[in-house]
């Protein structure tokens, strides 16, 4: 039976199945990502936002629900998504609650990079062995006990954007390693149990290579872990991104996220990993258009004066449409191209995906309240949230919106090794 002409369905699913070709299973996943997002996140997210607090309770309640662990393989407990499988998911949170899917985000990696994109690498025999030895501690502490890992990255230099190495080393020592340094923009700083830290190994008078990089969880309870520095920014203020210090802090061996020298290989052969901040702007970019065809017919809590029978309103629409559909239609192409080894077109594609979504949720969330009008912009309605965290987007590392448009323009017009003289 058709439903009624005077409703709209404001929680449809960004990518129908039916029309994106969705298996079955995925569907279902997205589906549960979906159905939190709307359930739990929604009637929290504007108090975290104004409060500037980290949203822990979102995350407890996503330890039941099995999303801790999305990523987590099936042998081990997890639900086993793919990397298009989260992206789609994750892009669901995003429409509710920007911060806590851009949080999620630095949690879930440390499972699909040690999940999914590790299997898909070249290790030696030795190495694997010892990442499959590894990684079910991981595992054991987010399936069984609930625990948060994130993913510091900033260091406020080239590091991040993958032009240096990490300032933030570690010194091997008997049992494991001495880890010293800062993370800025440090997302869950104070909330997570474990920091994935990205790091130098470095042993005495070596010389500092992104080669060298190491993948280690910290402890938060470790000694020489602080977290400083205070969480007051223009927008995504529930991810509460601290200022992360380690000083001497002894890691064991054993919680190595990744082998030694692995990351570097996963970095250069797997590059739609550093893709994954874009399904939270994917989600804030529908979440502008859906806000936007609401409040015009009038089915806004609060705002019940229906405004679609203007033109103006309705080509300003017409026109939000159109810029969502091509974004989503090249996001989605790039996330389900993700591989290992990809063509240097595949590479290019998540370059403009990844501009394209950042700058577009942005633009989207600026004509939902120029169209919208001034009641829009108050605080108790989503949409001046939704335009505050989707300006952050395009300034995030390591793939900015000026670093793919650099990329971009380089990579296609030289070959890897090409000069001019």
């Amino acid at each position: 039976m058709n439903a009624p002409l005077d409703t709209h369905d404001h929680d449809a699913p960004i990518f129908a199945p039916e029309a994106f070709r969705l298996g079955a299973d995925e569907a279902a996943l997205i589906d549960k990502a979906r159905h939190f997002g709307a359930r739990v996140l929604a009637p929290r997210a504007a108090k975290h936002d104004r409060e500037a607090t980290f949203p822990i309770e979102n995350f407890h309640d996503m330890h039941p629900e099995g999303l801790l662990g999305i990523c987590v393989p099936k042998q081990h407990g997890g639900l086993g998504a793919s990397f298009r499988t989260y992206c789609l998911a994750a892009a669901e949170l995003g429409r509710y609650c920007g911060a806590t899917a851009l949080s999620w985000n630095m949690h879930v990696c440390s499972t699909l990079w040690t999940g999914a994109l590790a299997d898909d690498l070249e290790m030696s025999t030795e190495d694997r062995a010892a990442h499959n030895a590894r990684r079910p501690l991981h595992y054991r502490r987010i399936i069984e006990d609930g625990a948060i890992y994130s993913q510091p990255f900033s260091e406020g230099g080239a590091a991040a954007a993958g032009a240096a190495a990490f300032g933030t080393e570690a010194r091997p020592v008997d049992g494991g390693f001495l880890v010293s340094g800062k993370k800025i923009f440090a997302s869950l700083s104070g909330a997570a149990d474990y920091y994935g830290i990205l790091c130098t190994e470095r042993a005495e008078g070596a010389h500092a290579s992104r080669r060298n990089t190491l993948y280690i969880a910290v402890p938060a309870s470790a000694p020489g872990v602080s977290v400083t520095g205070d969480w007051d920014p223009l927008g995504m203020r529930g991810t509460v991104s601290r200022t992360l210090l380690m000083k001497d802090v002894f890691v064991p061996e054993s919680e190595l996220l990744m082998p030694h020298g692995v990351y570097f290989r996963a970095a250069t052969s797997w590059p739609h990993m550093f893709l994954t901040l874009s399904p939270t702007y994917m989600g804030l970019a529908q979440a502008a258009y859906d806000f936007t065809v609401a409040y015009l017919r009038g089915e806004v809590p609060g705002t019940s004066v229906k405004r679609r029978m203007y033109p103006t309103k309705q080509i300003a629409v017409a026109e939000m449409r159109v810029m969502l559909e091509q974004t989503k239609a090249l996001w989605f192409q790039a996330v389900s191209e993700a591989r290992p080894n990809p063509t240097k077109e595949q590479v290019l594609r998540a370059y403009a995906a990844q501009h394209t979504v950042m700058e577009n949720a942005n633009a989207l969330a600026a004509k939902a309240i120029r169209t919208c009008g001034g009641q829009s912009m108050l605080k108790s309605l989503p949409l001046e949230r939704i335009y505050r965290d989707s300006r952050c987007g395009s300034l995030m590392l390591p793939w900015t919106a000026e670093i793919c448009i650099d990329r971009l323009g380089r990579e296609t017009l030289y070959e890897p090794g090409e000069r001019d003289d």
